[in-house]
Protein backbone atom coordinates (compact mmCIF):
# COMPACT_ATOMS: atom_id res chain seq x y z
CA UNK A 1 0.00 0.00 0.00
CA UNK A 2 1.05 3.26 -0.97
CA UNK A 3 0.40 6.41 1.74
CA UNK A 4 0.70 9.69 2.82
CA UNK A 5 3.67 10.37 5.04
CA UNK A 6 2.68 10.55 8.88
CA UNK A 7 4.35 12.14 11.41
CA UNK A 8 4.78 8.27 13.17
CA UNK A 9 6.33 7.14 10.22
CA UNK A 10 9.55 9.12 11.26
CA UNK A 11 11.71 6.70 12.67
CA UNK A 12 11.34 3.81 10.05
CA UNK A 13 12.16 6.07 7.44
CA UNK A 14 15.82 7.68 9.33
CA UNK A 15 16.03 3.52 9.27
CA UNK A 16 15.06 2.95 5.19
CA UNK A 17 17.72 5.37 4.83
CA UNK A 18 20.48 4.00 6.72
CA UNK A 19 19.64 0.50 5.57
CA UNK A 20 20.39 1.85 1.75
CA UNK A 21 22.41 4.90 2.73
CA UNK A 22 25.52 2.79 0.84
CA UNK A 23 24.63 3.76 -2.68
CA UNK A 24 21.74 1.51 -2.00
CA UNK A 25 23.34 -0.73 0.74
CA UNK A 26 23.01 -1.23 4.02
CA UNK A 27 25.31 1.64 5.93
CA UNK A 28 24.70 1.02 9.24
CA UNK A 29 28.16 -0.59 9.79
CA UNK A 30 29.95 3.38 8.53
CA UNK A 31 28.25 5.29 11.28
CA UNK A 32 28.50 5.83 15.05
CA UNK A 33 25.01 7.76 15.59
CA UNK A 34 22.12 5.49 13.89
CA UNK A 35 19.97 9.31 13.03
CA UNK A 36 22.86 11.00 11.06
CA UNK A 37 22.20 10.11 7.75
CA UNK A 38 18.35 10.48 8.55
CA UNK A 39 18.92 13.91 9.76
CA UNK A 40 20.78 14.93 7.01
CA UNK A 41 18.82 13.54 3.84
CA UNK A 42 15.49 12.74 5.07
CA UNK A 43 14.72 14.84 8.18
CA UNK A 44 14.40 18.45 6.24
CA UNK A 45 11.90 16.92 3.91
CA UNK A 46 9.15 15.81 6.22
CA UNK A 47 9.61 18.62 7.95
CA UNK A 48 9.36 21.50 5.22
CA UNK A 49 7.65 19.56 2.51
CA UNK A 50 5.91 16.94 4.33
CA UNK A 51 3.43 17.04 1.34
CA UNK A 52 5.79 15.45 -1.23
CA UNK A 53 6.60 12.49 0.67
CA UNK A 54 5.20 8.89 0.45
CA UNK A 55 5.57 5.49 1.81
CA UNK A 56 5.08 1.86 1.03
CA UNK A 57 3.69 -0.35 3.81
CA UNK A 58 3.78 -4.39 3.26
CA UNK A 59 2.36 -6.52 6.03
CA UNK A 60 5.80 -6.59 7.67
CA UNK A 61 5.93 -2.28 8.28
CA UNK A 62 7.14 0.68 6.36
CA UNK A 63 9.59 -0.69 3.34
CA UNK A 64 10.35 2.72 1.07
CA UNK A 65 9.80 5.98 0.90
CA UNK A 66 9.80 9.01 -1.70
CA UNK A 67 10.44 12.33 -0.55
CA UNK A 68 10.64 15.46 -2.57
CA UNK A 69 11.23 19.80 -2.58
CA UNK A 70 9.54 21.63 -5.14
CA UNK A 71 12.11 24.24 -5.34
CA UNK A 72 15.44 22.98 -4.68
CA UNK A 73 16.76 26.70 -4.00
CA UNK A 74 14.20 27.38 -2.19
CA UNK A 75 14.50 24.51 0.12
CA UNK A 76 18.62 24.84 0.36
CA UNK A 77 17.72 28.26 1.76
CA UNK A 78 15.21 26.85 4.41
CA UNK A 79 17.61 24.05 5.34
CA UNK A 80 20.66 26.80 6.30
CA UNK A 81 18.19 28.69 8.02
CA UNK A 82 16.30 26.19 9.83
CA UNK A 83 17.73 22.51 9.62
CA UNK A 84 21.73 22.68 9.14
CA UNK A 85 22.36 25.19 12.82
CA UNK A 86 21.37 22.68 15.09
CA UNK A 87 23.33 19.49 13.51
CA UNK A 88 26.62 21.67 13.14
CA UNK A 89 26.43 22.42 17.00
CA UNK A 90 25.66 18.54 17.78
CA UNK A 91 27.93 17.21 14.72
CA UNK A 92 30.69 19.46 15.03
CA UNK A 93 33.35 19.31 11.94
CA UNK A 94 36.50 17.97 13.04
CA UNK A 95 39.31 16.79 10.67
CA UNK A 96 38.08 13.10 10.93
CA UNK A 97 34.65 14.12 10.56
CA UNK A 98 32.84 11.65 7.70
CA UNK A 99 31.15 12.94 4.46
CA UNK A 100 28.05 13.16 5.88
CA UNK A 101 29.12 15.84 8.69
CA UNK A 102 31.08 17.48 5.94
CA UNK A 103 27.93 17.65 4.19
CA UNK A 104 26.04 19.02 7.14
CA UNK A 105 28.71 22.03 7.91
CA UNK A 106 29.25 22.54 3.72
CA UNK A 107 26.01 21.52 1.77
CA UNK A 108 26.32 21.40 -2.05
CA UNK A 109 23.57 23.79 -3.94
CA UNK A 110 22.09 22.90 -6.65
CA UNK A 111 23.41 24.20 -9.72
CA UNK A 112 21.96 27.77 -10.74
CA UNK A 113 21.64 26.32 -14.49
CA UNK A 114 20.01 22.94 -13.31
CA UNK A 115 17.34 24.07 -11.64
CA UNK A 116 16.03 26.50 -14.10
CA UNK A 117 14.48 23.42 -15.93
CA UNK A 118 14.66 21.27 -13.21
CA UNK A 119 13.79 23.58 -10.36
CA UNK A 120 12.38 20.14 -7.71
CA UNK A 121 14.00 17.21 -6.62
CA UNK A 122 13.37 14.23 -5.36
CA UNK A 123 14.85 10.63 -3.41
CA UNK A 124 13.29 7.63 -3.21
CA UNK A 125 14.58 4.30 -1.37
CA UNK A 126 13.15 0.88 -0.87
CA UNK A 127 14.50 -1.67 1.33
CA UNK A 128 15.37 -5.11 -0.83
CA UNK A 129 12.08 -7.16 0.23
CA UNK A 130 9.73 -3.95 -1.62
CA UNK A 131 12.12 -4.09 -4.80
CA UNK A 132 11.12 -5.89 -8.31
CA UNK A 133 7.95 -5.55 -7.01
CA UNK A 134 6.74 -1.80 -8.68
CA UNK A 135 6.63 -0.24 -5.43
CA UNK A 136 9.46 2.23 -6.53
CA UNK A 137 7.77 2.94 -9.79
CA UNK A 138 4.53 3.76 -8.09
CA UNK A 139 5.59 6.12 -5.07
CA UNK A 140 7.85 7.96 -7.38
CA UNK A 141 4.77 8.48 -10.11
CA UNK A 142 2.86 9.53 -6.74
CA UNK A 143 5.32 12.56 -6.19
CA UNK A 144 5.83 13.27 -9.11
CA UNK A 145 1.89 13.90 -9.68
CA UNK A 146 2.33 16.05 -7.12
CA UNK A 147 5.33 18.71 -8.65
CA UNK A 148 4.19 20.44 -11.68
CA UNK A 149 7.97 21.43 -12.97
CA UNK A 150 10.84 19.82 -14.00
CA UNK A 151 12.78 17.48 -11.08
CA UNK A 152 16.01 16.34 -10.97
CA UNK A 153 17.91 13.22 -8.63
CA UNK A 154 21.44 12.86 -8.02
CA UNK A 155 22.85 8.73 -8.23
CA UNK A 156 26.10 7.71 -7.64
CA UNK A 157 27.76 6.41 -10.75
CA UNK A 158 28.19 2.71 -8.98
CA UNK A 159 24.69 2.65 -7.94
CA UNK A 160 23.46 0.75 -11.36
CA UNK A 161 20.34 -0.54 -10.08
CA UNK A 162 19.16 3.09 -9.45
CA UNK A 163 19.83 4.57 -12.57
CA UNK A 164 18.05 1.91 -14.41
CA UNK A 165 15.78 2.23 -12.24
CA UNK A 166 15.25 6.29 -12.84
CA UNK A 167 15.87 5.80 -16.39
CA UNK A 168 13.00 3.32 -16.44
CA UNK A 169 10.78 6.16 -15.22
CA UNK A 170 11.75 7.87 -18.29
CA UNK A 171 14.83 10.24 -16.03
CA UNK A 172 17.48 10.58 -18.49
CA UNK A 173 21.38 11.23 -17.52
CA UNK A 174 22.22 14.93 -18.31
CA UNK A 175 25.46 15.74 -16.11
CA UNK A 176 27.79 12.89 -14.89
CA UNK A 177 30.10 14.96 -12.84
CA UNK A 178 30.60 13.61 -9.01
CA UNK A 179 27.41 11.99 -9.17
CA UNK A 180 25.34 11.39 -12.27
CA UNK A 181 22.43 14.04 -12.62
CA UNK A 182 18.73 12.57 -14.13
CA UNK A 183 16.32 14.38 -14.65
CA UNK A 184 13.00 14.21 -15.71
CA UNK A 185 10.34 17.80 -17.20
CA UNK A 186 7.22 17.24 -16.20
Amino acid sequence: MIRAYRPADLDALYDICLDTGDGGRGARHLFDDPRLLGHAYVGPYLAFEPDLAFVVEDDEGICGYAIAASDSEAFEDRMERDWWPDLRVRYPLTPTANRVVQHIHRPARADLVLVLDYPAHMHANLLPRAKGKGFGGKLVRTVLERLEKGVHVHVRHHNTHAIGFWEHLGFRVIDSADKLTMALRL
